[in-house]
């Protein structure tokens, strides 16, 4: 461990501050992006499981919202517990067990088990975020921690891209049952670089706090008990509606991440690889979305987070409109996609976790983003199973040849962001705490 000595000059602290400053960054951006690729697997190998007669539709939504359900209850007990323990230690742990996990699955073909394997997947995976976000908040003043959440969020877009195009493109080579066993190899690998990579806290290593180096003043609720500061999360009314506009923003994100791929191949009559692009287009394009939405939200409307969500919706929601009633030429699409996806990851960095830190209490930001995941992951819990049922009552066998139609589905899925946008706007006012 690196300490601090009392000789130490200011110019030394500030070397070593920027130093750790990056390792932190690199260590919870790549960590959370290859983590992502253990959580998606599913989504890649939805029609390989139908068209084998392993898994039906329902099925899949089964197994899809166990993953949610376990994720939203789990990032909120974990969302509480990070606020006490080492966000080294978890956020490794998470991915170690995500990956052994995802390794079981490629072995399953039971319907219990699989369940089962995926809802603690998600269980476990919702111990990285809290900790990602403690992590940023530990290092970095509030003036500065819109540009790094939006880096660090950019990392959903990394994870994202490297199962729909890279995965994706090495399952339509093999097996479904690679969609699990590559990224849960990588992780395993990722798990221990992170842990010895990353660094709790400034104190942890003998530097000032952030506040401290950044000659900023401390509110006095930093000297109340955690459990104090975690519980005025549930008093702050702003924090229930960002949450609700953050559920219903997620049934979209996740309508589109869960079933994407099935409707442009089914829909659109796309190859694995082309339908795999598609989405790969929309997660690269939301790496940019995510860091733009950063320094836009802290350079132009200083910190403020209302402006900018609106913004990023609008354009959100008329992307969505065009990919589903707009012309099918593929480049069409892909600008779609693209659009979509930087607009959707901008929000998921504002609604998922970043506003919510600004107007919660310094040393609960745990608590916050567990109090958030809940609203979030149950909402995309139940649009797993909703969109399953709503596709499956769409789906009609005519000789032998399944088609879907997939209209009701997404007029629910559109709907979702228009709703989500209106509630975030009457968070026009709403000022940052700290």
């Amino acid at each position: 461990m690196e300490l601090a000595g009392p000789q130490s000059q200011p110019e030394d602290i500030d070397a070593r501050y920027r130093r750790h400053r990056i390792r932190v960054m690199l260590a919870i951006t790549l960590g959370y992006g290859f983590l992502y690729t253990c959580r998606l697997g599913l989504s890649i190998v939805k029609k390989p499981l139908i068209d084998g007669g392993i898994f039906s539709v329902e099925d899949l939504g089964m197994i899809g919202a166990a993953f949610f359900y376990a994720y939203a209850f789990g990032k909120f007990i974990n969302g509480f517990l990070s606020d006490h323990f080492p966000p080294r230690l978890f956020f490794s742990m998470a991915i170690l067990i995500a990956a052994v996990v995802n390794l079981a699955m490629g072995s399953s073909t039971l319907l219990w088990l699989s369940v089962v394997l995926w809802a603690l997947n998600g269980w476990f995976q919702g111990m990285a975020a809290p900790s990602a976000v403690i992590s940023i908040s530990n290092w970095f003043s509030i003036h500065e921690r819109g540009r790094r959440y939006g880096l660090w969020n950019a990392s959903h877009s990394l994870g994202e891209g490297l199962t729909f195009y890279v995965v994706a493109a090495i399952v339509g080579v093999t097996t479904w049952r690679m969609g699990f066993v590559v990224p849960g190899i990588f992780c395993i690998v990722v798990a221990v670089w992170v842990y010895a990579f990353l660094r709790n806290a400034p104190t942890t290593i003998g530097l000032p706090s952030i506040h401290e180096w950044k000659g900023e003043a401390t509110e006095e609720e930093t000297d109340k008990p955690t459990w104090q500061k975690q519980k005025a999360v549930f008093g702050i009314r702003a924090m229930w509606i960002v949450a609700a506009s953050s559920g219903l923003m997620y049934v979209t994100r996740y309508a589109i991440n869960s079933w994407g791929i099935l409707f442009l191949q089914e829909s659109r009559g796309y190859s694995l690889t082309d339908a795999g692009f598609l989405m790969a287009v929309n997660t690269i394009a939301g790496i940019f979305g995510s860091i733009a939405y950063g320094y836009i939200s802290d350079k132009f409307f200083d910190a403020r987070r209302p402006p900018a969500n609106l913004i990023f919706a609008v354009i959100e929601v008329v992307a969505l409109i065009a990919i589903f009633f707009g012309p099918e030429n593929y480049w069409f699409q892909a600008m779609a996609f693209a659009a979509y996806g930087a607009m959707l990851s901008g929000l998921m960095a504002s609604l998922g976790g970043l506003f919510a830190v600004d107007i919660a209490p310094r040393g609960a930001t745990g608590a916050a983003m567990g109090f958030v995941g809940i609203f979030s992951y149950v909402a995309a819990g139940l649009q797993e199973s909703i969109s399953a049922g709503l596709i499956s009552a769409g789906v009609s066998v005519v000789d032998g040849a399944r088609t879907y139609d997939f209209d009701v589905a997404i007029y629910y899925w559109i709907g979702s962001s228009v709703l989500s946008m209106l509630l975030a706007a009457t968070l026009w006012n709403t000022r940052i705490r700290d």
